[in-house]
Protein backbone atom coordinates (compact mmCIF):
# COMPACT_ATOMS: atom_id res chain seq x y z
CA UNK A 1 0.00 0.00 0.00
CA UNK A 2 1.81 3.65 -1.01
CA UNK A 3 2.70 5.04 2.21
CA UNK A 4 0.86 9.12 1.28
CA UNK A 5 -2.53 6.48 0.62
CA UNK A 6 -1.88 4.81 3.89
CA UNK A 7 -1.28 8.49 5.60
CA UNK A 8 -4.01 10.08 4.41
CA UNK A 9 -6.36 7.32 5.69
CA UNK A 10 -5.46 7.23 8.96
CA UNK A 11 -3.38 10.02 9.48
CA UNK A 12 -4.79 12.95 11.69
CA UNK A 13 -5.59 15.65 8.66
CA UNK A 14 -8.70 14.27 7.30
CA UNK A 15 -10.72 14.42 3.83
CA UNK A 16 -14.74 13.49 3.43
CA UNK A 17 -12.94 11.03 0.70
CA UNK A 18 -10.23 9.66 3.18
CA UNK A 19 -12.95 8.89 6.15
CA UNK A 20 -15.21 6.82 3.05
CA UNK A 21 -11.84 4.74 1.94
CA UNK A 22 -11.37 4.32 5.83
CA UNK A 23 -15.28 3.41 6.05
CA UNK A 24 -15.45 0.91 3.83
CA UNK A 25 -12.57 -0.43 5.03
CA UNK A 26 -13.67 -0.81 8.61
CA UNK A 27 -16.82 -1.91 7.91
CA UNK A 28 -15.32 -5.28 5.79
CA UNK A 29 -13.10 -5.69 9.20
CA UNK A 30 -16.42 -5.56 11.21
CA UNK A 31 -18.39 -7.68 9.18
CA UNK A 32 -15.85 -10.24 9.04
CA UNK A 33 -15.21 -9.95 12.94
CA UNK A 34 -18.99 -9.84 13.30
CA UNK A 35 -20.52 -12.42 11.36
CA UNK A 36 -17.06 -15.14 11.57
CA UNK A 37 -16.80 -14.21 15.52
CA UNK A 38 -20.46 -15.68 15.85
CA UNK A 39 -19.24 -19.16 14.27
CA UNK A 40 -16.90 -18.89 17.25
CA UNK A 41 -18.66 -17.75 20.10
CA UNK A 42 -21.92 -17.98 19.18
CA UNK A 43 -22.96 -14.38 19.79
CA UNK A 44 -22.95 -11.39 17.38
CA UNK A 45 -20.94 -8.73 19.06
CA UNK A 46 -21.67 -5.89 17.47
CA UNK A 47 -25.60 -5.85 17.80
CA UNK A 48 -26.20 -3.71 21.25
CA UNK A 49 -29.35 -3.06 20.27
CA UNK A 50 -30.34 -6.67 20.06
CA UNK A 51 -27.86 -7.23 23.44
CA UNK A 52 -29.80 -4.74 25.29
CA UNK A 53 -33.19 -6.01 24.52
CA UNK A 54 -32.07 -9.77 25.57
CA UNK A 55 -31.04 -8.83 29.00
CA UNK A 56 -34.76 -6.70 28.74
CA UNK A 57 -36.68 -10.19 27.73
CA UNK A 58 -34.07 -12.82 29.89
CA UNK A 59 -34.83 -10.45 33.06
CA UNK A 60 -38.34 -10.54 32.56
CA UNK A 61 -38.28 -14.26 31.70
CA UNK A 62 -35.61 -14.79 35.43
CA UNK A 63 -33.02 -15.91 33.38
CA UNK A 64 -30.36 -14.16 35.30
CA UNK A 65 -27.25 -15.94 33.62
CA UNK A 66 -28.41 -14.92 30.45
CA UNK A 67 -28.94 -11.31 31.45
CA UNK A 68 -25.20 -11.46 32.78
CA UNK A 69 -24.43 -12.48 29.80
CA UNK A 70 -25.88 -9.48 27.93
CA UNK A 71 -24.19 -6.77 30.35
CA UNK A 72 -20.90 -8.32 30.28
CA UNK A 73 -21.02 -7.75 26.55
CA UNK A 74 -22.82 -4.32 26.89
CA UNK A 75 -19.90 -3.28 29.22
CA UNK A 76 -17.24 -4.57 27.21
CA UNK A 77 -18.69 -2.52 24.12
CA UNK A 78 -18.18 0.46 26.15
CA UNK A 79 -14.91 0.10 27.56
CA UNK A 80 -13.86 -0.17 23.88
CA UNK A 81 -15.38 2.90 23.07
CA UNK A 82 -13.80 4.58 26.30
CA UNK A 83 -10.58 3.24 25.69
CA UNK A 84 -10.27 4.96 21.65
CA UNK A 85 -11.72 8.07 23.25
CA UNK A 86 -9.38 8.31 26.24
CA UNK A 87 -6.39 7.11 22.97
CA UNK A 88 -7.81 9.41 20.26
CA UNK A 89 -7.69 12.70 22.66
CA UNK A 90 -4.65 11.95 24.27
CA UNK A 91 -2.98 12.12 20.86
CA UNK A 92 -4.91 14.87 19.68
CA UNK A 93 -3.46 16.91 22.42
CA UNK A 94 -0.53 16.44 21.80
CA UNK A 95 -0.58 16.47 17.93
CA UNK A 96 0.29 13.08 17.57
CA UNK A 97 -0.04 12.11 13.72
CA UNK A 98 -1.52 8.64 14.97
CA UNK A 99 -4.33 10.14 16.56
CA UNK A 100 -6.53 7.87 15.00
CA UNK A 101 -4.34 5.03 14.24
CA UNK A 102 -3.53 4.12 17.36
CA UNK A 103 -6.97 2.41 18.35
CA UNK A 104 -6.43 0.78 15.20
CA UNK A 105 -3.61 -0.67 15.84
CA UNK A 106 -4.69 -1.58 19.77
CA UNK A 107 -7.27 -3.55 17.67
CA UNK A 108 -5.18 -5.38 15.18
CA UNK A 109 -3.02 -6.39 18.71
CA UNK A 110 -6.25 -7.48 19.86
CA UNK A 111 -7.58 -9.03 16.70
CA UNK A 112 -3.65 -11.27 16.45
CA UNK A 113 -4.30 -12.13 20.04
CA UNK A 114 -7.73 -13.39 19.36
CA UNK A 115 -6.92 -15.13 16.39
CA UNK A 116 -3.51 -17.45 18.30
CA UNK A 117 -5.29 -18.05 21.67
CA UNK A 118 -9.03 -17.80 20.98
CA UNK A 119 -9.56 -21.12 21.82
CA UNK A 120 -7.74 -21.41 25.10
CA UNK A 121 -9.56 -18.00 25.68
CA UNK A 122 -12.81 -19.31 25.18
CA UNK A 123 -12.64 -21.49 28.57
CA UNK A 124 -11.72 -18.16 30.36
CA UNK A 125 -14.72 -16.94 31.96
CA UNK A 126 -14.66 -12.85 32.16
CA UNK A 127 -16.96 -10.09 33.06
CA UNK A 128 -19.85 -12.81 33.11
CA UNK A 129 -19.05 -13.80 30.05
CA UNK A 130 -16.23 -16.23 27.57
CA UNK A 131 -13.07 -13.94 27.31
CA UNK A 132 -13.46 -14.24 23.51
CA UNK A 133 -16.71 -12.57 23.83
CA UNK A 134 -15.13 -9.53 26.40
CA UNK A 135 -12.26 -8.99 22.80
CA UNK A 136 -14.48 -8.96 20.03
CA UNK A 137 -16.92 -6.62 22.15
CA UNK A 138 -14.42 -4.46 22.86
CA UNK A 139 -12.83 -4.55 19.64
CA UNK A 140 -16.15 -3.69 17.67
CA UNK A 141 -17.02 -0.76 20.33
CA UNK A 142 -12.65 0.48 20.12
CA UNK A 143 -13.55 0.53 16.20
CA UNK A 144 -16.95 2.32 16.64
CA UNK A 145 -15.83 5.05 18.41
CA UNK A 146 -12.57 5.57 16.02
CA UNK A 147 -15.01 6.43 12.78
CA UNK A 148 -17.41 8.08 14.73
CA UNK A 149 -14.83 10.29 15.97
CA UNK A 150 -12.81 11.08 12.45
CA UNK A 151 -16.02 11.50 10.80
CA UNK A 152 -18.29 13.31 13.41
CA UNK A 153 -20.86 10.34 13.80
CA UNK A 154 -21.69 10.64 9.49
CA UNK A 155 -20.18 7.26 9.01
CA UNK A 156 -20.39 4.05 11.55
CA UNK A 157 -18.94 0.29 10.65
CA UNK A 158 -20.50 -2.10 13.08
CA UNK A 159 -23.59 -2.52 12.82
CA UNK A 160 -26.14 -1.38 9.96
CA UNK A 161 -29.42 -0.07 11.45
CA UNK A 162 -28.96 3.66 11.08
CA UNK A 163 -27.04 3.55 7.41
CA UNK A 164 -29.76 0.97 6.60
CA UNK A 165 -32.38 3.56 7.61
CA UNK A 166 -30.56 6.08 5.49
CA UNK A 167 -30.57 4.21 2.56
CA UNK A 168 -34.31 4.16 3.05
CA UNK A 169 -34.44 7.55 4.04
CA UNK A 170 -32.45 8.78 0.18
CA UNK A 171 -34.61 6.24 -2.11
CA UNK A 172 -37.71 7.86 -0.68
CA UNK A 173 -36.50 11.10 -1.68
CA UNK A 174 -35.64 9.78 -4.94
CA UNK A 175 -38.85 8.34 -5.69
CA UNK A 176 -41.12 11.52 -4.37
CA UNK A 177 -43.11 13.18 -7.04
CA UNK A 178 -42.36 16.54 -7.39
CA UNK A 179 -45.75 18.69 -8.43
CA UNK A 180 -45.47 21.11 -10.81
CA UNK A 181 -47.81 23.07 -9.52
CA UNK A 182 -46.36 24.18 -6.64
CA UNK A 183 -43.01 25.77 -8.05
CA UNK A 184 -42.58 28.20 -4.56
CA UNK A 185 -41.61 24.85 -2.93
CA UNK A 186 -37.99 22.93 -3.08
CA UNK A 187 -37.80 20.48 -4.83
CA UNK A 188 -37.38 17.09 -2.59
CA UNK A 189 -34.29 15.76 -3.99
CA UNK A 190 -32.05 12.57 -3.19
CA UNK A 191 -28.21 12.66 -1.89
CA UNK A 192 -26.77 10.78 -4.57
CA UNK A 193 -23.40 11.02 -3.20
CA UNK A 194 -24.49 9.72 0.28
CA UNK A 195 -26.84 7.29 -0.84
CA UNK A 196 -23.68 5.71 -2.77
CA UNK A 197 -21.56 5.90 0.49
CA UNK A 198 -24.24 4.10 2.08
CA UNK A 199 -24.94 1.47 -0.38
CA UNK A 200 -20.67 0.98 -0.21
CA UNK A 201 -20.94 0.67 3.37
CA UNK A 202 -23.51 -1.84 3.62
CA UNK A 203 -21.86 -3.95 1.05
CA UNK A 204 -18.42 -3.75 2.53
CA UNK A 205 -19.94 -4.82 5.60
CA UNK A 206 -21.48 -7.74 3.79
CA UNK A 207 -18.59 -9.27 2.35
CA UNK A 208 -16.61 -9.09 5.04
CA UNK A 209 -19.23 -10.73 6.67
CA UNK A 210 -18.91 -13.33 3.67
CA UNK A 211 -15.12 -13.74 3.97
CA UNK A 212 -15.02 -13.66 7.81
CA UNK A 213 -17.85 -16.36 8.11
CA UNK A 214 -15.94 -18.42 5.34
CA UNK A 215 -12.50 -17.49 7.38
CA UNK A 216 -14.09 -19.29 10.95
CA UNK A 217 -15.42 -21.79 9.15
CA UNK A 218 -12.57 -23.67 7.60
CA UNK A 219 -9.81 -21.75 9.18
CA UNK A 220 -11.16 -21.23 13.11
CA UNK A 221 -9.65 -18.09 15.18
CA UNK A 222 -6.83 -17.64 12.95
CA UNK A 223 -8.82 -16.06 10.61
CA UNK A 224 -8.93 -13.06 12.36
CA UNK A 225 -4.92 -12.73 11.61
CA UNK A 226 -5.34 -11.26 8.17
CA UNK A 227 -7.92 -8.28 9.32
CA UNK A 228 -5.07 -7.60 11.91
CA UNK A 229 -2.59 -7.18 8.91
CA UNK A 230 -4.84 -5.08 6.82
CA UNK A 231 -5.11 -2.46 10.04
CA UNK A 232 -1.39 -2.48 10.58
CA UNK A 233 -0.70 -1.99 6.91
CA UNK A 234 -3.08 1.42 6.99
CA UNK A 235 -2.59 2.39 10.48
CA UNK A 236 1.07 1.69 11.19
CA UNK A 237 2.39 5.10 8.67
CA UNK A 238 1.37 7.58 11.09
CA UNK A 239 2.54 5.93 14.27
CA UNK A 240 5.82 5.28 12.44
CA UNK A 241 5.86 9.25 11.40
CA UNK A 242 5.37 9.99 15.13
CA UNK A 243 8.48 7.79 16.22
CA UNK A 244 10.71 9.59 13.48
CA UNK A 245 9.38 12.98 14.61
CA UNK A 246 10.38 12.17 18.38
CA UNK A 247 13.82 10.88 17.08
CA UNK A 248 14.59 14.08 15.75
CA UNK A 249 13.48 15.68 18.48
CA UNK A 250 16.20 13.84 20.88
Amino acid sequence: MPFNYARRLTGRDRTALANQHLGCVLAFVAGAANAGGFLAVRQYTSHMTGIVSAVADDLVLGDLDLALDGLGALLCFVLGAACSAVMINFARRRRLQSEYAMPLLLEAALLIGFGLLGARLSQVQGLFVPATVMMLCFIMGLQNAVITKLSHAEIRTTHLTGMVTDVGIEIGKALYWNRSDRPDLPAVQANGPRLRVLAMLVGFFFVGGVAGAFGFKHVGYAATIPLAVLLVAIASIPAIDDLAVRAREQ
